[in-house]
């Protein structure tokens, strides 16, 4: 890639007058997304909190999204998936593909005529074994050349008996359900998801920096081809923290806090 293209590739703001994401709630009962959490929704470890900017910005990069009910599911280890869901009284269901309880009868109700009877499926089983799909119960559009990583959600602990698929959907272009894939590991145990949990965290992502412009990178293989400027900017970064008796922890935390405040008030 050349120096041209990669201005041509140059990331530009959303217009000021346009959301970077806009979430459309289309299940009347899920719960509304809400800004990632700096503490990984309190579960982050005091002096990560304190002293590692990086994880703290991690963490609150993107907004958590929430299963729109209580539901759970059993694998048999084949192709064989049930599920039930709160009010299901226990009931456990075969998987292929099922609407969220009472929802089609909604949908219809407020969609226009040509609309009525294509109301997206709430979960269901794909053909790959163990590997689930489910909704949230939201549409998102983001603004033009915004894309939305959806992922499982960022330094909060997890649950060992699934994973959470990674996905980027250009949502200025396609105006469809915001759901992921979970690939279920256990077999012939019941794995909840719980609607007071995040199980996955949407990111904004430009599209000048991902495709093509990926690259755009360079490889500086041994040490002896680093150059002063590197050396200068390692020792300043590792050296002289460590050797400076009067060091304070957090001095990148806090460099980093005033760095963004001052950039908020600059606007």
């Amino acid at each position: 890639m050349t120096a041209s293209d990669v201005a041509a590739n140059a990331i530009e703001p959303a217009p000021k007058d346009v959301p970077l994401v806009t979430f459309y709630r289309f299940i009347p009962a899920c719960r509304l997304p809400q800004r990632a959490d700096s503490s990984a929704a309190g579960s982050m470890p005091t002096r990560a909190f304190r002293f590692c900017e990086a994880i703290r910005m991690a963490s609150a990069f993107g907004w958590y999204v929430f299963p729109p009910i209580r539901i759970a599911f059993k694998w048999d280890g084949g192709i064989g998936i049930s599920w039930t869901y709160e009010g299901a009284n226990d009931v456990w269901l075969p998987l292929k593909s099922a609407q969220f309880p009472d929802f089609a009868a909604q949908f219809d109700e407020a969609a226009p005529d040509e609309i009525k009877g294509f109301s997206p499926p709430f979960v269901a089983a794909l053909q790959e074994p163990g590997i689930v799909q489910i909704w949230s119960g939201l549409v998102a559009r983001t603004a033009p050349g915004w894309s939305l990583l959806v992922r499982g959600p960022a330094n909060l602990p997890r649950d060992l008996n699934y994973e959470v698929y990674e996905g980027i959907v250009e949502s200025d272009r396609w105006f469809g359900p915001l759901f992921t894939n979970i690939r279920l590991t256990k077999t012939e145990t019941p794995i909840e998801l719980n609607p007071e949990l995040p199980f996955m965290q949407v990111q904004p992502v430009n599209r000048a920096v991902y495709g093509n412009a990926l690259e755009n990178f360079e490889l500086v293989s041994e040490l002896g081809h680093l150059r002063a400027e590197e050396w200068n900017a390692f020792q300043d970064t590792v050296v002289r923290p460590n050797t400076d008796p009067q060091r304070q922890q957090g001095q990148y935390a806090v460099a980093s806090r005033r760095r963004r405040k001052q950039e908020k008030d600059t606007g």
